[in-house]
């Protein structure tokens, strides 16, 4: 049952408990959790293919959308398959090396996906505050860039996670009491000083959230005060609704995942099931929501997507 070597050792698997309190509630809180994982995983590929086969939509805007489809598949495709199968079947083991395989996709794209809103976020920026410029600051070249720095910092930032753990002997409980592998909640199952993870594990929540927060707010408040500039109000409301629907995006991935953070360390009055209840939507619901969001709020692909279903050529 244990793996050893070089001073340290392991389980050779974890138990994961689900939604520790709910348990007779299992079996039909599976359900929403099952729907809103399709909705997530049809509405992400959509986006995918509707930005793919249209050439008109290679534009930064899109492409950056596109990475956060890619992102939210990966990121409810990491978790939700095995919650489901804890839900239903009671399938709880997950193998040690699978727990941090799943770890390390949490946390790295986590910080892909609050990198790409900050992408975003400078997008929307450039193309009010300087529209006749937007082409020629933001290239197809610049997209790809941007986008291969947000992920190389979260592969990078996050690497250490996993291998801090992998070094360090575990305590004979192998119970986590959630449904999924998480940093936090391995890193309690440590039979040693954990100090230096949790430090840098602050490390990378600031650093990345704190700075893609900063990011966002002052594209938002420079793009407030230009939308407040123009003398036309129809030109207003049509800058302000091409931001409404980032602005929703960003609040549902950025308020569960700055709960779940702080209640991890700092909520331990915060009931178990609350919090258990927070990880969950914070990986699930903004996935689900995101393609929804931006296919009801964007013409371009509301269209497509209409026209696709009615069989008819764009």
């Amino acid at each position: 049952m244990w793996a050893s070597g070089n001073n340290f050792s392991h389980p050779a698997s974890f138990i994961l408990l689900g939604i520790p309190g709910l348990e007779t509630a299992h079996f039909w809180i599976a359900f929403p959790f099952c729907v809103m994982y399709v909705v997530a995983i049809t509405g992400n590929i959509t986006i995918l293919h509707v930005i793919r086969t249209d050439h008109t939509l290679h534009q930064p805007m899109y492409l950056f959308l596109a990475m956060l489809a890619l992102t939210d598949l990966v990121l409810s495709s990491s978790t939700q398959p095995k919650m489901l199968a804890i839900l239903w079947f009671h399938a709880r083991e997950i193998e040690y090396h699978a727990c941090l395989t799943q770890v390390f996709f949490i946390h790295a794209f986590s910080s892909v996906e609050s990198g790409v809103l900050m992408a975003m976020a400078l997008d929307r920026y450039v193309a009010i505050c300087f529209p006749l410029r937007h082409s020629s600051i933001l290239t197809t070249s610049v997209v790809i860039k941007l986008g291969a720095a947000v992920m190389m910092r979260g592969l990078l930032w996050v690497s250490p996670f996993c291998f801090m753990i992998s070094r360090m002997p575990f305590c004979p409980n192998k119970v986590i009491p959630q449904s999924y592998c998480e940093h936090m909640a391995v890193l309690k199952l440590v039979c040693a000083d954990t100090s230096v993870n949790r430090a840098y594990g602050l490390f990378v929540a600031f650093s990345v959230v704190g700075f893609d927060i900063i990011v966002i707010g002052i594209s938002y408040v420079m793009i407030l005060r230009a939308v407040l500039q123009l003398p036309s109000g129809e030109a207003r409301l049509k800058a302000f609704g091409t931001c409404a629907s980032h602005m929703c995006v960003i609040l549902a991935f950025y308020i569960p995942a700055l709960f779940t953070f702080l209640t991890h360390r700092f909520g331990h009055q915060v009931p178990q099931v609350v919090h258990i209840m927070f990880a969950n939507i914070y990986l699930l619901v903004p996935p689900m929501l995101n393609p929804i969001i931006y296919g009801v709020r964007t013409k371009q692909i509301r269209d497509r997507v209409i026209q696709g279903c009615s069989g008819k050529e764009p």
